[in-house]
């Protein structure tokens, strides 16, 4: 945020490379390498991470909020493009052949600005306007409130309002996730490039899902499965699994996109 100039705009959006339906295993096996490439800010920066939603679901777990477990889970996966852009910026200064410093890594200087700010204020608002859709879900479910783990799995497993209910929340939950990948799955590692907008940065990934649907597909499958695993192992799995995703996902935007 100096007085440095930001590069104007292109008057095209890049166009969208047709990728392989095994793109994705290849864009998990680059974000791999990245990771053993600098392990020791790629570990810190996840271990950051694991311990913030580790925090977070206890505190719900302590206060009997076992419930909003699904909805911390949807949480994360929609905020999840913004909190790696860090990882974008290693990921990138490896492919330049650098090893990223952990500053770098820290201060995003090319994401801290207005348009990186509008996409996190849109993934927030996404975020706040899945959990209202949960809590009207969940109200609409049941007059009781199961305030341990044990009675809201006794609800969901047992009840057919609970079974429902989670039917319904993974069919809403869905469509806000789908939209939220659609827009920022390319658009927030799109955003290193200052040259372009929120705008175009959002046009080029709904673009990028559209022309690629079955492998972004398979992109979103893997990212959630993979999450889902890094949170069953204590949370601790995270430490790796959201470093290599989020390095993948530069690669993923390299792969889709090329200059107009």
């Amino acid at each position: 945020m100096t007085g440095e100039q930001i590069p104007p705009a292109p008057l095209r959006l890049p166009q969208i490379n047709a990728v392989p339906l095994r793109a994705p295993l290849d864009w998990l096996a680059a974000g791999w390498r990245d990771f053993c490439a600098a392990p020791g800010i790629s570990l810190a920066y996840g271990l950051v991470l694991a311990a913030i939603s580790a925090g977070i679901f206890w505190a719900l777990y302590s206060t009997g909020s076992a419930s909003w477990f699904f909805v911390l889970l949807g949480g994360f996966l929609i905020l999840g493009p913004v909190l790696g852009m860090g990882l974008y910026a290693a990921a990138r200064a490896l492919a330049d052949g650098r090893r990223p410093g952990l500053w770098e890594v820290i201060w995003v200087r090319d994401a801290a600005r207005r348009d990186g700010l509008l996409l996190g204020l849109l993934l927030v608002f996404l975020y706040f306007l899945w959990t209202r859709i949960a809590q009207v879900i969940y109200a609409l479910s049941t007059w009781q409130v199961h305030k341990t783990r044990s009675d809201f799995l006794a609800f969901v497993v047992l009840e057919p309002a609970g079974q429902m209910m989670i039917l319904t929340g993974l069919v809403t939950g869905g469509f806000v996730a789908f939209c939220n990948y659609s827009l920022a799955s390319v658009a927030a590692p799109m955003l290193l490039e200052r040259r372009y907008n929120v705008f175009m940065a959002m046009a080029t990934s709904v673009r990028a899902v559209n022309r690629n649907f079955y492998p972004m597909l398979l992109w979103a499958f893997l990212i959630v499965g993979l999450t889902v695993i890094g949170i069953s192992l204590a949370f601790i799995g995270l430490a790796v699994v959201f470093p290599v995703i989020g390095m993948a996902s530069w690669h993923a935007y390299r792969a889709l996109t090329r200059e107009a």
